[in-house]
């Protein structure tokens, strides 16, 4: 019953996300909608639509390859002669999962390789968005594995240890683990794993950082870091972010949104940022992720010791690591529910910041500050409503426009 059970989930989660993306495609037309006028101009509005249909093609190339394989690996119980292959070289239990773990994510790296590399070096610099060199691009895929291995290794061996010697209540402390692991990746974020691909260097004294400290305190919103990140090195789309809590609170700007916005625009997009650190927006997801995260590990303690599950899989020996695998594939409808539930509340909490921005007289300077990164990054401002629905955690720019706006009045 599991093992059908994951190859019609697995079916399902594809059909619907290719579904998805084959009414993305049928919104386009060589035809600016009179929605976009003033934003995109008849040329600009071709390249965007262009730009969007490449990468639906390399989506729709990937996707489709990635899937056959997960079928043809759930088909052939490959998951089970992985394991089974592995147990006639390895005997001990934590070095048995480190090497599953390891095995999938060095097959997962290697496929993914290609559709990544394709991207970067003929889409992306097709439409003048690429600046990393070959090189760059070698080193970030190797910092960016080290990455995953370190910290993956490091939370496996603590949750195989866990769920290995404390029985039923072991959910709770790999809980208690998850969330340490949380906090302190929201905390370090910025100034430990950034630095490892960025430089990141503190705003000059000027114009700019005159007019955002002012901001700050004229909203009450205590702020001492303000970094600029060399994000131009890799792409001329531009960003910024907030990151930290309580004292470790800082704002990061991309060198590309400077070099692209306004001195108002920027502390506009700035206001927009700090209203969901005021709303409370960043504690709320926190603690939403950290009770969801709790909710997992208690059903997955369910699955690591299931014969049945097991064998589904192909293996004859229930496992941690068989256990996850199963369970994540078995996840994808409960993903969907919780993933539309948090982008509908991820959408209001954007509303929420961009009126908290335009409570300060920036909403037309958000608007246009909006309007600029948008058209520079040929985003698709006319989605298909499904997929916002589903799939979008800001709303489009069309809605933010209207919303500011009406605010305006």
């Amino acid at each position: 019953m599991i093992y059908y059970l994951l190859i019609f989930i697995a079916i399902l989660d594809f059909c619907w996300t290719q579904y998805l993306a084959y009414r993305n495609r049928k919104k386009m037309s060589p035809d600016i909608p009179s929605e976009l006028q003033g934003i995109y101009d008849q040329e600009k509005y071709l390249k965007q639509q262009s730009y969007q249909k490449e990468n639906s093609r390399l989506g729709l190339i990937s996707g489709t390859t990635l899937f056959a394989l997960l079928l043809l690996t759930l088909v052939t119980y490959g998951f089970g002669w992985i394991d089974s292959t592995i147990r006639s070289y390895i005997s001990n239990p934590l070095m048995i999962t480190l090497t599953f773990f390891g095995f999938i994510l060095a097959a997962s790296q290697i496929l993914s390789l290609p559709f990544s590399y394709y991207d970067t070096f003929v889409i992306e610099a097709k439409y003048g968005f690429n600046k990393s060199t070959r090189r760059m691009f070698w080193a970030d895929w190797i910092k960016g594995l080290i990455l995953s291995i370190v910290l993956g290794g490091i939370i496996v061996s603590l949750l195989v240890w866990v769920y290995d010697n404390l029985g039923n209540s072991a959910w709770l402390l790999a809980w208690g683990i998850m969330t340490v692991f949380s906090l302190f990746i929201t905390l370090s974020y910025s100034n430990l794993i950034v630095p490892i691909f960025n430089k990141q260097t503190p705003l000059e004294e000027g114009e700019l950082r005159s007019a955002i400290k002012a901001f700050s305190e004229k909203a009450g919103f205590e702020l001492s870091d303000i970094y600029v990140m060399d994000a131009s090195k890799r792409t001329t789309k531009a960003n910024a972010y907030f990151t930290g809590l309580g004292n470790k609170k800082r704002i990061v700007l991309y060198d590309t949104l400077i070099n692209d916005l306004s001195a108002d625009e920027i502390v506009a997009v700035l206001a927009h940022e700090i209203g969901h650190y005021k709303k409370k927006h960043t504690v709320q997801q926190l603690i939403i992720s950290i009770f969801q995260t709790g909710l997992l590990l208690f059903l997955l303690s369910f699955f690591l010791d299931s014969p049945a599950v097991a064998t589904a899989m192909g293996s004859e020996i229930p496992s941690f690591h068989i256990g996850i695998m199963a369970f994540v594939l078995l996840l994808a409808p409960f993903s969907l529910v919780t993933g539309t539930l948090m982008n509908l509340l991820s959408r209001k909490n954007e509303y929420e910041a961009d009126a908290f921005a335009t409570s300060f007289g920036l909403g037309n300077s958000l608007i246009e500050g909006l309007k600029k990164l948008s058209v520079k990054s040929l985003s698709n401002l006319n989605p298909d409503p499904l997929n916002v629905f589903f799939y979008y955690s800001h709303p489009t720019l069309l809605q933010r426009i209207l919303r500011i706006k009406n605010l305006n009045k």
